[in-house]
C-alpha cells in the first residue's frame, strides 16, 4: 500500500499516521510509493485504539513508539554485527562473504529471534513491575536506610548511579587494530553486564570504554561497584577500571537517567585511582556501619559544578560480597 491507503486502513488520517511513522524513524514516502503492508495498518489501529480508549495520551503513544523504534534499531544492528562477526571468526568467511551469507541465514532464524525478543521483553517488563511493587511496599512502611532527604526532592526517584570505565583506553586504542579493539570493548561490556545483572542492578548504557548502571538500594549499588572492580582485575585480558558510585535522586527520561546524582557519579570516576572505587560523603554515610564495606575518606577535591567534594574510597569488608558465577 501507499501511505494514504495504509493510513486509511489503519483508521487514521494521513497527518496522524505520519506522526507515528516519524516517531518510528521511517523514511518519508512520496504519495505514490508502495511501501506499507497490512501489518503497518494493524499497528496504527493498535496505537490509535490505546489513545481513543483513553489508556494513554497521544504524546505518550508517540513516546512509546519512539522508544521501541530506537531500541529495536540498535538491537537489529547489534544482532547483525554479532552474526557477521561469528561467521568471520568461526566460519572462515571474509566480512563481505559473511554479510552475503547473513542474507541466507536470517530467514531461517527470523521466527526464533522474534519469539526470543517477545520473551526477553516480557521478562524485563516483569522485572520492572516487581521492582515497582517492592518499592511501593517499602514506602508504605517505615522509612528505610538510604532514603534521600529534601535537598533533591524535586527529582522523583531515589536510586544508586554508578559508572565504570577502563583505564588508559585512549592509549590502548592507538596500539590495537579495529577488530582487537572491538573485542576488548565487547569483553568489558559483557563482564560489566554480568556483574550488574547478578547484583540486581540495571545496565543503563554503554559509552565506548564506560558503562553506567543503576541500583535500587545504596548497598546493592556499592556491592556492584566492588564486584566490578574485582571482576575486571581478575580478567587478564582487560585493563584496570575506575568506578564511581552515588546514591541520590534522579530523573528518568527516554530510557536514560539525569540529574546531579548522575553527574557526580561520573565526576567521581575521574577522581578515582586505577582499580579504585569512590563514593561521595553522603553515600558513605548511608553505608557506614555495614560490615560489607570499608570506608576511607579522601582529601577534598574541587569538582566542576559541585565545588569541594569529599570523596570516600570504598573497599570490601569482612561481610558477604556479591559473587558472580561465570560457569
Amino acid at each position: 500500500m501507499n501511505r494514504k491507503e495504509a493510513a486509511h486502513a489503519g483508521g487514521l488520517g494521513i497527518l496522524n499516521a505520519r506522526k507515528i511513522w516519524r516517531a518510528m524513524g521511517l523514511p518519508n514516502m512520496s504519495a505514490d510509493e508502495v511501501f506499507f503492508t497490512e501489518r503497518d495498518s494493524s499497528a496504527l489501529r493498535r496505537i490509535s485504539g490505546m489513545v481513543e480508549g483513553e489508556l494513554i495520551t497521544e504524546e505518550a503513544a508517540l513516546s512509546l513508539m519512539r522508544a521501541m523504534a530506537q531500541m529495536s534499531d540498535r538491537m537489529v544492528v547489534w544482532q547483525v554485527e554479532a552474526i557477521v562477526e561469528d561467521l568471520v571468526m568461526h566460519g572462515g568467511y571474509s566480512d563481505a562473504e559473511a554479510r552475503q551469507e547473513l542474507l541466507e541465514l536470517l530467514p531461517r532464524i527470523e521466527a526464533d529471534l522474534e519469539e526470543l525478543l517477545l520473551y526477553t521483553w516480557r521478562r524485563q517488563l516483569n522485572g520492572a513491575v516487581q521492582r515497582l511493587a517492592m518499592r511501593q511496599e517499602r514506602s508504605a512502611g517505615s522509612p528505610r536506610s538510604g532514603d534521600v532527604g529534601d535537598a533533591s526532592a524535586s527529582l522523583p526517584l531515589a536510586r544508586g548511579i554508578g559508572f565504570a570505565d577502563m583505564v588508559s583506553f585512549t592509549a590502548l586504542s592507538r596500539k590495537m587494530n579495529e577488530r582487537t579493539l572491538a573485542a576488548l570493548v565487547q569483553r568489558f561490556e559483557q563482564r560489566c553486564a554480568e556483574v550488574i545483572a547478578s547484583g540486581g542492578g540495571r545496565l543503563i548504557k554503554t559509552i565506548g570504554d564506560e558503562v553506567m548502571y543503576m541500583s535500587e538500594s545504596p548497598q546493592d549499588g556499592a556491592l556492584i561497584a566492588l564486584a566490578l572492580r574485582r571482576a575486571i582485575q581478575e580478567d587478564q585480558e582487560l585493563p584496570q577500571t575506575r568506578v564511581g558510585f552515588v546514591w541520590g535522586r534522579v530523573l528518568p527520561r527516554l530510557g536514560d537517567l539525569y540529574g546531579p546524582t548522575v553527574n557526580l557519579a561520573s565526576r567521581l570516576v575521574a577522581l578515582s585511582e586505577p582499580g579504585g572505587v569512590l563514593v561521595d560523603a553522603s553515600t558513605a554515610a548511608v553505608l557506614d556501619g555495614d560490615d560489607r564495606f570499608v570506608l576511607k575518606p579522601q582529601p577534598p577535591q574541587s569538582v566542576r559544578g559541585f565545588g569541594d567534594v569529599r570523596p570516600v574510597k570504598i573497599s570490601a569488608g569482612p561481610g558477604p560480597q556479591l559473587e558472580v558465577d561465570y560457569e
